[in-house]
């Protein structure tokens, strides 16, 4: 405080009409204590300050003066260093966590955030226009919803390849159920997805989920690989129908805001997680994704309203391996041919051939492109006696990955070229 010139908050301006009351005989000392919500030993204080300093009395006499509490200036650019040099795009929260972890830091988010923000380090978000959704209350059980969704991401930046990670989410109580990369969003993904998360927990009573093409046809003329043509719904769907677990589509993104956020939230701590851990490819990417999982869920995960386990054990005549397959109806021909995915098969058996003419059989393909074929949950005998020209029948994300290889940078022409010598 400058002799003659001294800053003063609200509150303490408003202090001074009533001590001024107080040294002038106006007032009592129980009454000021009232009007200004302090004890009366503390206005005993204000009052002598006031008389012998005046306004300037009021003022607090740690303003100015550092903390006792404040990070050394050597330590803050200790930190700061450590930041730029290796956690340069992480947020102020992540990178506490790091520093903390590895490096002993012990200031706070907020004093870390100012910090990086003085230094160019991290540069402060606008804020976006608020748009309300009306939030949805949790389920009650464990297991009760889970959201799904694909995530197609550069998981490994420039170290590997571009891929799609699948997320497992549980509603009930935000954790990380289910984690793996695969090269698309497909539906065998989802089966193989699918069926490690029902032999770890159980079926879960439905699944929330986009309008994809995997979970739902979303035209009259759907993708054959799949869609299942018994039924007119898709091959996943189908499965689910069979294992008695409820799609549930959501009608935006904020419907599933659940493994959104969660999506969000993945790139950004998984891509640097395994960067720190050096990691480039699927395989080892899969391999650390349980212990990312553990981590996660202990920060972020919360309890459910009720204990109970909402999952659901597997049926005796429930067998996956039938189930979480594509699969499709045929009718074989007078001599027991039938055509699948540009192949034509013929069915051997000893018994006359005359009583299985015209019969509809259940084509099932394994994960593996390995087909079965099944007559009244008889097992059929096959040969391929065709192969007819492969064609790929791909999904728009597919076609994007694709397309995405080969695109081609703008043309430039030739210093020498007439365009660059061309005037008016």
């Amino acid at each position: 405080m400058e002799e003659g010139h001294f800053t003063m908050s609200t509150k303490e301006i408003d202090r001074i009409p009533v001590l001024e009351k107080l040294t002038g005989g106006g007032i009592k000392i129980g009454q000021a204590a009232e009007s200004i919500c302090l004890s009366t030993r503390q206005v005993r204080r204000l009052k002598k300050r006031f008389l012998e300093f005046g306004p300037g009395g009021l003022v607090h006499r740690n303003r100015g003066r550092q903390s006792n509490w404040a990070i050394p200036k050597e330590e803050i650019e200790r930190v700061l260093a450590i930041v730029a040099g290796k956690y340069r795009d992480f947020g102020p929260t992540f990178a506490l966590e790091k520093l903390k972890e590895n490096h002993g830091a012990t200031l706070g988010r907020e004093r870390l955030r100012l910090a990086m923000i003085e230094k160019g380090i991290w540069k402060v978000r606008k804020k976006r226009s608020l748009v309300v959704h009306q939030t949805r209350r949790r389920r009650d059980r464990e297991g009760e919803l889970v959201q799904i969704d694909g995530s197609p991401h550069l998981w490994f930046e420039k170290r590997g390849p571009y891929c799609a990670l699948l997320v497992f989410v549980d509603d009930a109580t935000g954790k990380l159920k289910y984690l793996r990369f695969v090269d698309a969003e497909t539906t065998n993904n989802y089966f193989r997805a699918t069926y490690a998360y029902i032999k770890k927990f159980g079926k879960p009573a439905a699944f929330y989920s986009d309008k994809h093409g995997v979970f739902r046809v979303n035209t009259r003329r759907g993708n054959t690989a799949a869609v299942d043509d018994s039924n007119g719904l898709t091959q996943f769907g189908r499965a689910m129908a069979e294992l008695k677990i409820t799609p549930i589509f959501a009608n935006s993104p904020q419907a599933k805001g659940r493994v959104e956020k969660a999506n969000g939230t993945l790139q950004d701590r998984l891509v640097k997680e395994m960067r720190l851990r050096g990691i480039s490819t699927m395989a080892e990417g899969n391999t650390y994704l349980n212990e990312f999982m553990d981590s996660y869920n202990q920060k972020f995960a919360v309890q459910p309203f009720l204990k109970e386990d909402a999952h659901r054990p597997l049926l005796k005549s429930e067998n996956l391996w039938d189930i979480l397959v594509l699969k499709a109806t045929r009718t074989l021909s007078k001599n027991l041919e039938f055509a699948y995915k540009n192949q034509l098969y013929q069915i051997r058996i000893k018994r006359p051939p005359y009583c299985l003419r015209y019969v509809k059989v259940t084509v099932l393909e394994n994960w593996d492109g390995k087909i079965r074929v099944y007559y009244r949950d008889r097992q059929l005998q096959f040969e391929v006696i065709q192969r007819l020209p492969e064609l790929k029948i791909a999904s728009s994300k597919e076609i994007y990955q694709e397309v995405g290889k080969v695109i081609r940078k703008p043309w430039k022409p030739a210093e020498n070229h007439p365009w660059r010598h061309f005037s008016i």
